[in-house]
């Protein structure tokens, strides 16, 4: 039975192999699509332009023209992928958008 026990516990231990480790995917941000940029035209108030893309991430305090709409997705502790919309407006009106999108969105 002394003998028993010591192989019970290693067999038990081994079972919780270390390098296994489960990773989650990871998303941050906004995501933005084609059907929201869509909805977009100029000379459209920035709440209009809320209503159709969320609140954006990042606002720049110096410069309150320009909005930032970022979206990072990493798969299982993979490579990070990125994208960035950067929002232009006059005063509080649309101008016009700058866009870096994924190829293909993640499911989520």
């Amino acid at each position: 039975m002394q003998k028993v026990v010591p192989v019970l516990l290693l067999a038990l231990v081994a079972g919780c192999v270390f390098p296994g480790v489960y990773k989650i995917n990871v998303q941050q941000g906004n995501i933005v699509t084609e059907e929201a940029i869509a909805q977009l035209e100029p000379g459209m108030s920035r709440s209009q332009v809320h209503s159709a893309l969320g609140t954006p991430l990042t606002l720049n305090a110096a410069d309150t023209s320009v909005e930032y709409y970022v979206y990072t997705f990493q798969e299982a502790g993979g490579d990070i992928r990125k994208q960035k919309v950067v929002v232009h407006y006059d005063g509080d009106t649309y101008t016009h958008l700058e866009k870096q999108l994924l190829d293909e969105q993640p499911a989520y």
